[in-house]
């Protein structure tokens, strides 16, 4: 009941111009809408063409990266922030071991593994084939 109160309070006071909505109070943002967009465009390009020796963005690079071409520092904690708001999702790489034998363990997969998987029965429990 209370926001139609105030709605109403506000209507009664300043008409329409008092229902308009009204801005978000708080710090203006530190990177423009321009900016933003150059930040995807150089996120999308990967941290290789940044300059990183690896393909993958942390907190701590993106902050660099938004320092070094706008000159607005943040915190990487912020970044995740800023980040999630663009759209940007956590990705976790997929660790694997130095050793691992892709040609091996598909050659294992295909001969080896049907050999030990269990199988299921080709009677159903109703006695009819499945």
């Amino acid at each position: 009941m209370s926001s139609v109160f105030r709605w109403d309070q506000a209507y009664r006071n300043k008409g329409l111009k008092g229902l308009r909505p009204h801005p978000t109070p708080g710090r203006p943002p530190r990177l423009s809408v321009s900016q933003k967009k150059r930040l995807t465009t150089v996120l999308v390009k990967g941290p290789l063409a940044a300059g990183y020796r690896t393909d993958l963005w942390t907190l701590q690079r993106v902050a660099q990266m938004i320092r070094k071409q706008f000159g607005v520092a943040y915190h990487p904690c912020h970044v995740w922030k800023l980040l999630t708001r663009l759209g940007w999702s956590c990705q976790k790489p997929e660790r694997r071991a130095l050793q691992r034998n892709d040609v091996a363990i598909a050659a294992w997969k295909r001969h080896r593994w049907p050999h030990i998987k269990k199988r299921s029965p080709t009677w159903g429990p109703s006695g009819l084939p499945r």
